[in-house]
């Protein structure tokens, strides 16, 4: 599966701990990465910039649904899950 153009969920809804361009100490979950365009197309996708957990994100069905809606309530869930106790 490949990712729905204009989708984004991915780049909003998960946190990413580790550095990225423009973000040196990450970014928390429900934050907009700064790489997100209005149009939610990642300016870095592809480059060598485009980080290590966003590279081995790996799109699917379950995951990103039939919406930006269904995706992000999906990884937002996920993202609870792995909070720590």
């Amino acid at each position: 599966m490949k990712c729905r153009p204009g989708c984004g969920a991915c780049c909003i809804a998960i946190s990413i701990s580790s550095s990225i361009p423009g973000m040196p100490h990450g970014k928390p979950a429900g934050v907009r990465c700064i790489h997100l365009t209005h149009e939610n197309i990642c300016r870095i996708h592809g480059t060598e910039e485009y980080p290590e957990v966003c590279r081995n994100l790996i799109p699917a069905e379950e995951m990103c649904g039939t919406s930006f809606d269904e995706a992000f309530r999906y990884l937002a869930r996920l993202e609870q899950e792995t909070l720590p106790e």
